[in-house]
């Protein structure tokens, strides 16, 4: 059932933008002369910038008054201090709150975030089908809450859209974008993916990868380092801009890696409800304000890595921070937000990733597409031809899932746009892992459901045998193999194990466990 349709009419109207979760925030008198608060406190330079850690109002402000640009009470020398919002209340157990609904949001997600059941947010929400995949961004919501203490910021520091190596993305040209700023940036050369290349080949490089926007990227790299604007690098910087100190990252490449794949981890756990709060090491905890976006706490998570101590970690959170960064370079990103994710979202038919009438092994359960972590997104096969753990050649081919366009084809990978428009950051599209470079499908073939893509090996990655890995992105996002949007191959829809690589696919009474082994419990076969 289309939501989309269904609640057009219950869209928010357009006028000042309110952040999610403000209650009542166009019904309210008093809430409008809090905004009018706001906005006189904004016209002399006192914007609030809450303090992570503190709790914050069930309260609305105006959009651009906890945008970047704001500026707290310091200076020089002083140490940073956030001007705090006022604190939410203390909700009564299964209080109704307001919600606009974000892109991507899915029910489960909810439900983690603010501590309440699916069931209890359908039964407030009677309109929403139990089917539901992803929610429409915009459309109002009820939510039972279940208060916990120390919520942290609900400043949102950038729109999900822009985290994402997605539609937002196909316009910007890196290597033009870098070569007019005057930072070292511009200049700087390493081997990185088997080739020598300039930092914003390095940058695009990770970005097309991992998923993550190259403008995203880039902004990390100006705030932590200067490198679009120092004509230097400092000498200090030189083997671990990014503050990663590990001796396996160590370079301008490593260290972009390790922070495009810690970038990943927070985004999709936190879209899966599995990423709730963080502990700073100080001690201090910060869980997540339930209207947080993914982005954001994405963001959060990878300052919490980066910086020990708090008033440097609140900085950087804040409006006067990286924010305040992508600004400069970018401009204001909720001017540029254009939801990626659309409301009841589908996955178009797939078969399994082999041919018809053939028996795999199904050896890799939900584990994630590219890096380390989340999100968990990937299922492997491996042929019957092989034996397990051995990396030798398979003469068994993997096959197109469903017609499409090939956009990518290099050591070990494939990617196969369905929308057929040759860019993989738009539409859906299918990634393989693992394919051999022998037989492998060339760049520009169009191909139908259940034709030969390569044959599946041990190349292109880490791997413990020869098989195949695949994952499926939509408009630039990795969709979770579990979920809403799960997995479907043949009506085999997959489930999380207790571990990464450990899981099930599951087609009526019929159950599949995922196992290196390769053993007969694991074994599935495709339609004729």
């Amino acid at each position: 059932m289309n939501i989309q349709r269904r609640f057009a009419s219950l869209r928010v109207s357009a006028g000042i933008r309110v952040p999610a979760g403000a209650c009542g925030h166009r019904r309210s008198i008093v809430l409008i002369l809090i905004i009018c608060a706001l906005i006189l406190a904004a016209c002399q330079g006192n914007v609030p910038v809450l303090e992570p850690g503190a709790q914050v109002a069930e309260a609305a402000w105006p959009e651009n008054e906890n945008r970047p640009g704001a500026e707290s009470a310091q200076s020089d020398t002083d140490e940073f201090v956030p001007t705090p919002f006022p604190t939410r209340p203390l909700y009564d157990p299964g209080e109704l709150v307001d919600y606009a609904a974000q892109t991507g949001d899915t029910l489960p997600s909810l439900a983690a975030r603010f501590n309440t059941t699916v069931e209890e947010i359908l039964e407030a929400n009677t309109f929403i089908p139990p089917s539901a995949t992803t929610m429409p961004p915009g459309m109002p919501m009820k939510i039972p809450v279940y208060y916990l203490p120390l919520w942290g910021s609900p400043y949102q520091i950038l729109p999900d859209s822009l985290f994402v190596n997605g539609p937002a993305q196909v316009e910007f040209d890196i290597e033009e974008f870098v070569a007019q700023q005057p930072g070292w940036l511009k200049t700087y050369r390493a081997y990185a993916g088997g080739a020598n290349r300039s930092g914003a080949q390095i940058v695009d490089y990770v970005a097309l990868r991992y998923s993550v926007s190259p403008q995203l990227l880039l902004a990390l790299v100006e705030f932590q380092t200067g490198a679009l604007t120092d004509l230097e690098m400092p000498e200090e910087l030189q083997d671990y801009p990014l503050g990663n100190e590990t001796y396996d990252h160590k370079g301008l490449y490593l260290q972009l890696n390790w922070a495009a794949n810690l970038l990943n981890n927070g985004y999709y756990a936190y879209r899966a409800g599995r990423l709730l709060s963080l502990e700073r090491p100080s001690g201090r905890i910060e869980r997540f304000d339930p209207w947080q976006n993914a982005a954001t706490v994405s963001l959060h998570n990878y300052f919490n890595h980066v910086y020990d101590q708090d008033n440097e970690y609140d900085k950087a959170i804040s409006a006067t921070g990286f924010a305040a960064t992508y600004v400069t370079l970018f401009g204001d990103p909720w001017e540029a937000d254009q939801p990626h994710i659309p409301g009841s979202l589908t996955q178009p038919v797939f078969t399994l990733p082999f041919e018809g009438g053939r028996t795999w092994a199904f050896t890799g359960g939900s584990h994630s597409p590219w890096g380390v972590g989340e999100p968990l997104a990937a299922l492997d096969f491996a042929p019957p031809d092989i034996r397990a753990g051995s990396c030798q050649p398979s003469a068994l081919p993997t096959t197109a899932m469903a017609a499409g366009v090939v956009v990518r084809s290099e050591n070990g990978v494939v990617v196969l746009d369905l929308d057929g428009d040759g860019d993989e950051r738009t539409g859906w599209n299918i990634f393989y892992l693992h394919v051999a470079n022998r037989g492998r499908v060339e760049v520009g073939t169009e191909l139908r459901s259940g034709e030969a893509i390569g044959f599946p090996s041990c190349e292109g990655g880490r791997s413990t045998g020869t098989h195949i890995h695949i994952a499926r992105k939509y408009n630039g996002e990795w969709i979770q193999a579990e979920g809403p949007l799960a997995f479907n191959l043949e009506g085999w829809v997959a489930f999380n194990g207790e571990e990464d690589y450990m899981g099930t696919l599951v087609k009526g009474g019929q159950v599949v466990r995922a196992c290196v082994c390769s053993d007969a419990e694991s074994f599935i076969t495709a339609a004729p």
